[in-house]
């Protein structure tokens, strides 16, 4: 099968190769799965499941992508309620070879299926922005109705998913970006937005919950505006201000198959609207990671027509 691998950590993205590679068998609890679309994230290639085991053992060439929609093919030992041609999305073990290849194995507990009518390009888009932003609203963030909700990089890929389920919920979202996100964090619903290279944050006053996808002198400033009770949600790592009454989480995102059944169904309903910005085949997947000029959404290898 083809696949991309990466063998260098310090060369980041310029360092991927396309390469053939056997096609994986599934252990206990695997499925194999045809991938149609596969979404990744740039910042994987700094995580050290990339490039070493739970050992911490070598384990390069190491395939990355953590996304993907397609068909199961194969099915493991223990797997009931999976069936061969079923369609499915979701995440990927970390520490596994991911899903920037025509096929991978994954433990059937971390795949949902796919509604017909939802495409294989939207589903790969879902998981790790959709669960990031459920869990951190929900799980640590503990949001209700009514609160106020600060979003970091709100028209990115995960920020505009926290806006859209922050406002879902009842809760009143000032999102923040460069100037050139208003116009798209304002469409996703926040309803305000800072302009970080502009405008004055602290202006913002007093919030009930931020969520934090920038890090940096930002995070540390909004650690600030958290209320007493409040909370400061970071993605981007431990936190390095936390609020004076209030508290401070820094979380890795888990797959969660009954999550991961909400978040599609609010795409079949209307109710979220995925942010894919680019759209690539595995063949030119490496130039669509190293883009010459900035994009915005987010970047799906589509691995089938």
């Amino acid at each position: 099968m083809k696949a991309i691998v990466v063998t260098d950590q310090a060369a980041g993205t310029a360092g991927m190769t396309l390469v053939a590679r056997p096609e994986p068998q599934p252990a206990i609890n695997d499925v194999i799965v045809e991938v149609h679309a596969s979404g990744f994230v740039p910042t994987e290639l700094t995580w050290p499941s990339t490039w070493v085991d739970r050992l911490e053992r070598a384990r390069t060439p190491s395939i990355p992508g953590h996304e993907l929609a397609g068909v199961i093919t194969a099915l493991g030992y223990g797997t009931a309620g999976r069936s061969v041609g079923q369609r499915v999305f979701g995440l990927t073990d970390w520490y596994r070879d991911g899903t920037l290849a025509e096929y991978v194995a994954v433990e059937a507990r971390n795949l949902a299926p796919l509604p017909g009518d939802v495409d294989f390009t939207v589903g790969a888009s879902l998981p790790i922005s959709g669960l990031t932003a459920w869990q951190g609203l929900f799980e640590h963030g503990r949001l209700r109705a009514g609160q106020s909700v600060l979003v970091h990089g709100a028209a990115g890929a995960v920020g505009s998913m926290v806006t859209q389920l922050a406002g879902e919920f009842g809760a009143y979202v000032i999102g923040t970006g460069r100037s050139a996100d208003r116009q798209n964090a304002l469409d996703f619903g926040a309803q305000e937005f800072v302009d970080l290279e502009n405008d004055v944050l602290e202006d913002v006053g007093g919030v009930d919950l931020v969520f934090d996808v920038i890090g940096g002198d930002i995070g540390k400033r909004s650690a600030g505006l958290v209320r007493a009770g409040g909370t400061l949600v970071s993605i981007v790592g431990p936190v390095e201000a936390r609020p004076d009454d209030g508290l401070a989480i820094d979380f890795v995102v888990d797959s969660d198959r009954a999550q991961l059944n909400e978040i599609v169904q609010r795409v079949r309903d209307g109710r979220l609207r995925t942010n894919i910005g680019t759209v690539s085949t595995l063949d030119n997947a490496i130039a669509a990671f190293n883009p010459i000029e900035r994009r915005t959404g987010k970047t799906i290898i589509r691995v089938r027509p």
